[in-house]
């Protein structure tokens, strides 16, 4: 099964926009978090771990470097030539814009590197940092401004003390747009506290604030978080797979087929993982997803009322 016959994913999009395979390379630039470092809080989200999803950890490798090493392995794996910069660790806009740009440039230098995905927070993108990325869009890169939302419900965002709100999300949107660029938000599916009402209802407001992507991750627990404190406590119990399926291909089922998926699940190395263990099975879950649209014979956009079209 593959899961571009039923889903708008990135990497269909960027080989239809460049005629070949283009993958994200993950960089680490060291960067800090305003709900870490006291502006805002200290010790960040009760579920965040910089090693879950930062290879480099804190002693980072130089960008060019970094895409190096990425490139290596890409190539032996998917064949892809050409790649977007992915700036992933932490708030990859969360300091001055001379900086930024530095770090930007430093990573468009490389000649086979076609773009930037600047993943960041809602309430870390001032408007000199928007007008910094549509520069680069004007000059016929790829850009994605990828907003770490996780939920739509503040007392939710308060709950595992991710330092903003909603509305803060919904003002960055409306600023990228204003300068035409494209916005992946994240969210996270089995916070704290929520249940599969809340996840149709962030998916709905995410969609009417008008982004061009979406990036869905199961909550996991990992070594060294508030979160893994409360797991062990009882006090937080994870989705089992088949829940995290079913609401995913709801989500789908809910999304038009314009828009595009650059994630449907995420994971954690099994070193850190403490729960729920399935979410260290990548290829595993994205199977299973696509195993579950073929069964109800659906796809991305059928309960909008659009027809199937072929994405392959």
């Amino acid at each position: 099964m593959i899961l571009t016959d039923y889903v708008n994913t990135l990497g269909f999009s960027l080989q239809q926009q460049y005629g070949q395979r283009v993958h994200k390379v993950a960089i680490d630039a060291a960067m800090t978090c305003p709900n870490r470092d006291g502006s805002k809080g200290i010790g960040g989200c009760t579920f965040c771990n910089n090693s879950s999803f930062s290879p480099n950890g804190r002693e980072p490798l130089e960008i060019k470097r970094q895409i190096e090493n990425g490139r290596q392995v890409i190539r032996k794996r998917t064949g892809a030539m050409k790649y977007l910069a992915y700036f992933q660790a932490y708030t990859n806009t969360y300091a001055d814009v001379e900086a930024l740009k530095r770090l930007y440039d430093m990573a468009l230098a490389e000649p086979d590197v076609v773009g930037l995905s600047v993943g960041t927070r809602p309430d870390c993108v001032p408007d000199r940092v928007l007008d910094l990325l549509a520069t680069y869009q004007d000059r016929g890169y790829t850009v994605w401004l990828e907003l770490g939302l996780q939920s739509s419900f503040d007392e939710t965002l308060e709950r595992v003390n991710r330092g903003h709100g909603f509305a803060e999300y919904l003002d960055a949107v409306r600023r990228a747009h204003l300068r035409g660029l494209s916005v992946c938000a994240h969210l996270i599916t089995g916070l704290p506290g929520e249940a599969y009402r809340h996840a149709l209802i962030s998916h709905e407001r995410v969609l009417q604030s008008g982004v061009e992507g979406l990036k869905y991750h199961p909550l996991h627990v990992v070594k060294g978080t508030r979160l893994a404190n409360e797991w062990r406590r009882g006090e937080y119990q994870p989705l089992n797979e088949a829940e995290y399926i079913d609401t995913v291909c709801d989500l789908i089922e809910l999304t038009p087929a314009e828009l595009i998926f650059h994630r449907l699940t995420g994971t954690a190395s099994e070193k850190i993982l403490l729960a729920p263990s399935w979410c260290s099975r990548k290829w595993q879950v994205l199977n299973g997803i696509a195993a579950e649209l073929k069964k109800r014979g659906s796809y991305q956009g059928k309960s909008t009322g659009e027809k199937q079209r072929c994405l392959n």
